[in-house]
């Protein structure tokens, strides 16, 4: 597919003035993922001193390649640079660029060369979801994911890690009003299909063949009435079990690849 490369989108957001922090970006997939995207950002990175095999040496060959220092820690000693994390013994501070914005994606939306396919969370509030959902995302083809700024998960490094490197490869848009993105979008020809337990017709008889974007709720809470109500299409997946719903991450990856399979887009 062909897509606005995730990096610009990122720099573009830097380059408005917006004052840049630090944050430490921890996980073999994240961490190789930020060496192979933008290592420009990367200002330390540290590996766990016991720690030789084939994956981390493809961290310090990256590492190598884009002039950066691997420093190595002992366990205690990394342990303190991520506190609780599972790190896997690699741990890289970078430059924390602002996430794009719904300015950023109407010009990301302008320059694709295809139908859109898009995948947008309202109120995500579990890091560990949203990084499933971008690893989902990421592997069906989705173009970009579109979440609320407020209540809401950002890009945390725990939802780095969980996305296992899609949250470097495929682009994060926040957005102040969430109605107001899905109504741009409806303008802009793009059908907004959401998943609802209550639906009457099941995600299986809808034709997700076209400009598409598939709007999730919150983990218990759902979607909420306003972003309910701007979408085209509600829809929920058939259950044949107990259960009455499945978790957020999970109905995502069900209904990307269902649009993947109509779409004929699967390799």
């Amino acid at each position: 597919m062909l897509r606005t490369p995730w990096p610009q989108a990122r720099s573009a957001g830097a380059r408005q003035g917006a004052p840049l922090s630090q944050e430490r970006i921890y996980g073999l997939h994240a961490v190789v993922a930020l060496l192979e995207s933008t290592p420009q950002q990367v200002s330390a990175l540290w590996i766990l001193d016991s720690r030789h095999d084939e994956r981390l040496n493809r961290v310090l060959a990256l590492a190598e390649r884009a002039g950066v220092t691997a420093t190595r820690l002992s366990r205690a000693e990394l342990d303190a640079r991520a506190p609780g994390a599972r790190h896997q013994g690699v741990i890289a501070e970078a430059q924390a660029l602002p996430q794009p914005d719904e300015h950023g994606l109407q010009a990301f939306l302008a320059g694709l060369q295809e139908p859109a396919f898009l995948l947008v969370l309202d109120s995500v509030q579990d890091p560990h979801n949203l990084g499933a959902c971008l690893r989902s995302a990421n592997a069906a083809g989705v173009h970009a994911v579109i979440v609320p700024k407020d209540r809401a998960s950002g890009l945390t490094p725990v939802a780095r890690k969980v996305a296992s490197g899609a949250a470097e490869a495929t682009p994060l848009y926040q957005v102040t009003n969430l109605a107001r993105t899905l109504r741009t979008l409806k303008e802009q020809n793009i059908w907004l299909v959401a998943l609802a337990g209550e639906a009457e017709q099941s995600l299986y008889e809808l034709d997700l063949k076209g400009p598409l974007a598939l709007v999730l709720g919150a983990e218990g809470g759902g979607l909420r009435r306003l972003t309910k109500e701007q979408c085209d299409f509600l829809a929920h997946i058939p259950m044949a079990g107990t259960v009455e719903s499945l978790n957020v991450s999970v109905a995502a990856g069900v209904a990307l690849f269902e649009a993947v399979r109509q779409r004929g887009t699967q390799k």
